[in-house]
């Protein structure tokens, strides 16, 4: 029986990053992974082959819209599908390739199967049984859907089957206006799809600052994405080349009927255990089973961790490598540090939309004194230059103190300009701090001091 001090279960990027640190301590750790490449979800199906194809689509659409305006004259490019797929797994495939070689200069193992936990201190892979004093779960989570409603990853399609699509589907109907949703709905509308979301709620991407909200829906149809608000999906039903597509109106009850080819199920994601024999072992979960957790990422019982999708929070690729670490400064005898009050949230359309901490609708509901600062895009240098005016910068303040509370971004670069006011929002800074640093001119990040600047005694340009 091969012995361990770690085995972390998942190779997302919870699981190589915690697997990683494991190894940067000195502890002998091994990672399971039943896939044939590691990286889990987010380098194989989701966030490195989706912004493939945003930044491909986003090539396209500047070529349509943009690229005359500036003297670059000439047939617009053809769409050559399959190269396109093609690029999309080249991006792939150099990210699994690059955590197997960080495995190999760590010298991490790679248990290669399912994992599953028989015993604390005990996980078997396949016929191996292979002992460890640790084991952090960082099985992550998969796509959910909704009731009555057939996944086959062909007509009917999760974000999986969206990023794999034989052709460009002339109609699509995506379920759900999140961040997964409106991410793949605006790569196809570049490519020529028409894209319909329906949403149960009556705002797009639930959670978010209500103004980026309103700005953002506004941009997207202006893009070409038509929404229906307000509608629940009854049913899908995949007829011979195409599926119907039924869904009631809140407001009235009555019912409607949309055909697509294609037909997107983005309604979220749910925790993934199954197979690891939590239930047999009394490692509690929650009802929406999510592995329960203290301060530390230790479970209720001895030696086992969880991090990431398998546990409560926002399911995010960086909040489960921040946990990642965290757990494994823990289990090295260190202090594992996350500060959950400044994880950044990212939306990679065009514009970009970004956030971090608290929404002034939040404020408004805790009845916190708080002043803000917003400037537009339109005032900033190179926005104008680039094409890239849309949106703004909003930042909250406390009304008394000045700290920053949150930010919320829409425009060019905001995945980008966020994290200027996560490192400052680290240090309990000051909305006034922000506006004395001196920032490069011309940059977008400019329209992060305006709006500081718009806490205190106002804008420059605006």
């Amino acid at each position: 029986m091969s012995a361990y001090d770690v085995i972390v279960i998942g190779s997302g990027p919870g699981g190589y990053v915690a697997a990683i640190r494991c190894a940067q301590h000195g502890l002998k750790t091994a990672c399971v992974e039943g896939r044939d490449t590691l990286g889990g979800t987010c380098l194989n199906v989701g966030c490195i082959p989706s912004k493939a194809l945003l930044h491909a689509s986003h090539m396209l659409h500047e070529a349509e819209h943009n690229f005359a305006k500036m003297g670059l004259k000439g047939k617009s490019p053809s769409v050559d599908w399959q190269q396109m797929l093609s690029y999309k797994e080249d991006t792939v495939s150099a990210n699994t390739k690059g955590v197997e070689f960080l495995f190999k200069k760590n010298k991490i193992d790679w248990l290669k199967g399912w994992g599953s936990i028989p015993a604390p201190g005990q996980v078997n892979v396949g016929d191996e049984v292979y002992s460890t004093k640790n084991i952090i779960i960082a099985s992550g989570s998969v796509p959910s859907s909704l009731p009555g409603i057939e996944i086959d990853e062909a007509t009917v399609v999760t974000s999986t089957g969206a990023l794999t699509l034989p052709k460009i589907p002339k109609k699509l109907v995506v379920i759900g206006a999140g961040v997964i949703g409106l991410e793949l709905g605006s790569v196809y509308a570049r490519l020529g799809s028409e894209v319909t979301v329906i949403e149960f709620l009556d705002a797009i991407t639930p959670g978010m600052d209500s103004d980026v909200q309103k700005t953002f829906q506004r941009t997207l149809k202006k893009q070409g994405l038509k929404f229906i608000m307000g509608a629940a999906v009854s049913s899908v039903e995949k007829l011979k080349t195409k599926a119907k597509v039924t869904y009631k109106l809140r407001k009235d009850d009555s019912e409607h009927q949309l055909d697509a080819d294609t037909v997107l199920v983005a309604t979220g994601r749910r925790t993934f255990t199954d197979g690891l024999g939590l239930e047999a072992l009394g490692v509690a979960l929650s009802d929406r089973g999510q592995i329960k957790t203290d301060n530390k990422w230790r479970t209720n019982v001895n030696g086992i961790y969880a991090i990431g999708d398998a546990i409560d929070g926002p399911m995010l690729a960086h909040k489960a490598e921040d946990e990642g670490m965290a757990a494994a400064d823990v289990i090295a005898g260190k202090h594992g540090h996350v500060n959950y009050g400044v994880i950044p949230g990212v939306i990679y359309t065009h514009p970009e939309v970004a956030n971090v901490g608290l929404t002034e609708d939040a404020l408004k509901q805790e009845g916190r004194a708080y002043k803000v600062g917003k400037f537009m895009f339109m005032g900033n240098g190179r926005a104008k230059v680039n094409f890239a005016t849309d949106g703004f910068v909003k930042l909250l303040a406390d009304a008394n103190t000045d700290r920053i509370l949150g930010a919320h971004i829409i425009g060019p670069s905001a995945g980008d300009l966020i994290h200027e006011i996560c490192v400052a929002m680290e240090f309990g800074a000051s909305a006034e701090d922000l506006a004395l640093t001196c920032h490069a001119h011309p940059t977008y990040s400019e329209a992060v001091r305006e709006a500081a600047l718009a806490c205190g005694m106002g804008p420059i340009h605006s």
